[in-house]
């Protein structure tokens, strides 16, 4: 299984990339990862929030492909711990599905119309944390799931 991270926007600050693709690079040592970035909606400012989520829902699904599982990380989806999220990961592993797709909307969530689009809501906390940052987090997220999986001693539990 391959597994994508779709996120709207470039991550502008330069210590930000750099943990992004640590962890990127670690988690392609156990199986595909790609990050694809989704430019922002020029004029944003001009958008209701509405429209803004309408737009940006619009592009999110031109990237997915026939096959793929759609994850969305919302507030709203169901909070998992470490331990959690690598059985969620591999029972997607066994599933036989091509991709897991998971997605960062932008900074009004996502479009009611992708919600019910998606096979499952990921809450990364309850707290809210920047675009940028829930790249980082989920980067690393993703890396400790696979170690736990794999018995790498990263995860202390």
């Amino acid at each position: 299984m391959k597994i994508r991270l779709l996120v709207i926007g470039k991550t502008e600050a330069t210590w930000l990339r750099e943990g992004i693709n640590d962890y990127e690079m670690r988690v392609k040592h156990y199986l595909p990862f790609e990050i694809t970035e989704i430019p922002a909606l020029k004029n944003s400012a001009a958008l209701s929030q509405e429209e803004q989520n309408l737009r940006e829902s619009e592009l999110i699904r031109k990237q997915i492909q026939t096959g793929d599982i759609l994850v969305l990380l919302d507030e709203h989806g169901k909070e998992m711990r470490s331990t959690e999220f690598s059985t969620f990961l591999n029972k997607q592993f066994v599933s036989g599905n091509k991709t897991l797709l998971f997605v960062v909307g932008g900074p009004f969530g996502f479009d009611p119309s992708l919600k019910k689009q998606a096979a499952f809501l990921l809450s990364l906390s309850k707290m809210t944390f920047s675009h940028q940052m829930v790249r980082l987090f989920f980067a690393e997220q993703l890396y400790r799931a696979l170690t736990i999986l794999h018995g790498a001693s990263y995860h202390h539990e």
